[in-house]
């Protein structure tokens, strides 16, 4: 009997489980019966950039983060798929820190050329997954918003490749009920043009903070202060960027933090990370797991 296996994600995980996949069949291994469910229009998770924030158009939570502006904090040759290369993709070297309509690009000839789209069911979002240790098979239910049907199938293993920068984690500070500006975590940040003229509070220190920070910075932000809660990232800012210890509280539009000080804001921007959740888990296959 073949053995059915089901893909949660077609991001640049669960594309790469496909890949292997196919490396293992040509290599004379069985090739199992494959679907892979993906709730976005199009492959490339994490990477497939949309303007929508919040909701999606069918009702789902929207799964990516990625802002139009985005550069790889990391360099691209520790990105690079072994059977794969940049140089093979364009023809000619590019750069170690790609923006992110490269690697989008680099992603999609990746598996165009691996030839893995019929597996994939876009549009279609994974609800519940259960296991039955009697038959030791899984049953997934999804939603096919393309047809407009739920689904159910059996498979013998399911491999979860849905990520963990999708479900940010939003930390309570006194007085953020009450802040007449707005605040937005990172996963909702699209355009730094946005905040051109504001003076803008970053909660966090890390890539994300740096990044939008000197985005909205170069886009034309008043200012920028990064609120941090253990170590400032501790770099040589440009005038108009500063960096103050943790955030205690906001009274108007005023914010206190863990030194004394105090600084006005117009808008409060989040980068304090993301948890690991998989809504779709029946309890006993869920991970536990700390903020990612």
């Amino acid at each position: 009997m073949t053995l059915r296996v089901a893909i949660i994600g077609a991001g640049p995980s669960g594309l790469a489980q496909l890949r292997a996949f196919q490396s293992a069949h040509a290599k004379g291994a069985p090739m199992p019966e494959i679907v892979c469910f993906e709730k976005q229009a199009d492959w490339g998770g994490m990477w497939n950039y949309t303007w929508r924030t919040g909701l999606d158009q069918h009702g789902e939570p929207v799964h990516g983060s990625m802002y139009r502006y985005l550069w790889s904090n990391g360099p691209k040759e520790c990105l690079e798929f072994a059977d794969y290369s940049f140089d093979e993709h364009f023809g000619r070297p590019i750069s170690s820190y790609p923006p992110r309509e490269v690697l989008w690009d680099y992603i999609q000839g990746r598996v165009k050329k691996a030839g893995v789209r019929d597996y994939i069911r876009f549009n279609t979002a994974v609800k519940n997954v259960t296991f039955d240790a009697r038959t030791r098979t899984f049953t997934v239910s999804a939603h096919d918003y393309s047809a407009g049907q739920a689904i159910e199938q059996v498979f013998d293993y399911v491999v979860v490749a849905s990520g963990h920068f999708s479900t940010p984690h939003v930390p309570e500070f006194e007085g953020f009920e009450r802040f007449a500006g707005r605040i937005l975590h990172a996963h909702d940040f699209r355009e730094a043009m946005e905040f051109k003229g504001q003076d803008l509070l970053i909660v966090g220190s890390s890539y994300s903070a740096e990044d939008i920070g000197s985005q909205c910075y170069k886009y034309g932000a008043r200012s920028i202060t990064t609120a941090y809660r253990t170590q400032p990232m501790g770099y040589q800012w440009p005038k108009g960027w500063e960096e103050r210890p943790q955030l205690l509280r906001v009274e108007g539009d005023m914010a206190f933090f863990a030194d004394g000080s105090s600084k006005r804001v117009d808008a409060i921007i989040l980068c304090t990370g993301y948890q690991h959740h998989f809504p779709f888990l029946a309890d006993e296959l869920t991970l536990n797991t700390g903020i990612g």
